[in-house]
């Protein structure tokens, strides 16, 4: 059991973290055309990106792919920026919008957990609870997922439903930030 609680408390870290910006940037970007009322829909894609993620940390420790950490890590930003652009496109048409968001999120949960799957390999390689380790680790990280989803929702309540921002001002501006932070973080990380 206290494999487990290793593993999660590390998955918690990994979304909850002072240094995960660019995860919470995703979820933000994942989340900000839904509200409360679509709460399972959040739900389910915050769960595609795991997925994904999950996929890639088990392919990874099973060292059945590597990839170079600078292309990574400068990848992970333009998922977030491509996914900002998509609600740019689609902020008028939330339907066809979140459903692109379904695959966004499992597609590029595979390049995210690419991110983390160096620093992961090494712990889990020497220890001999594999299985269990992996799963405490996603427990943790959907965990963590869903407490940012939550306070983004709670946010967007506030501000939908008791300021009245118009939705389409609100997909609009978080779109705006979370694509101008992206774009700044992949310049940052340009891996030439």
């Amino acid at each position: 059991m206290s494999d487990f609680i290793f593993y999660f408390k590390l998955g918690w870290e990994h979304i909850i973290s002072a240094d995960a910006l660019d995860h919470q940037l995703f979820v933000l970007a994942l989340a900000s055309v839904f509200t409360f009322k679509d709460i399972k829909q959040v739900l389910i894609l915050i769960t595609a990106f795991t997925i994904g993620h999950s996929l890639t940390l088990v392919l990874s420790v099973l060292d059945v792919i590597r990839f170079s950490s600078k292309w990574v890590e400068f990848l992970i930003p333009c998922t977030i920026f491509i996914t900002a652009i998509n609600n740019l496109i689609q902020v008028d048409r939330k339907e066809q919008s979140a459903r692109i968001n379904y695959y966004l999120a499992l597609c590029f949960g595979l390049i995210h957990g690419m991110g983390f799957a160096n620093a992961i390999r090494i712990m889990l390689a020497q220890d001999e609870s594999l299985g269990l380790g992996l799963f405490g680790f996603n427990v943790g990280l959907e965990a963590g997922q869903v407490f940012v989803v939550a306070i983004i929702l709670i946010v967007a309540f506030i501000f939908l439903d008791i300021i009245k921002v118009k939705r389409r001002d609100w997909i609009f501006f978080l779109a705006s930030a979370v694509f101008a932070l992206s774009v700044k973080m992949a310049i940052e990380r340009w891996p030439f």
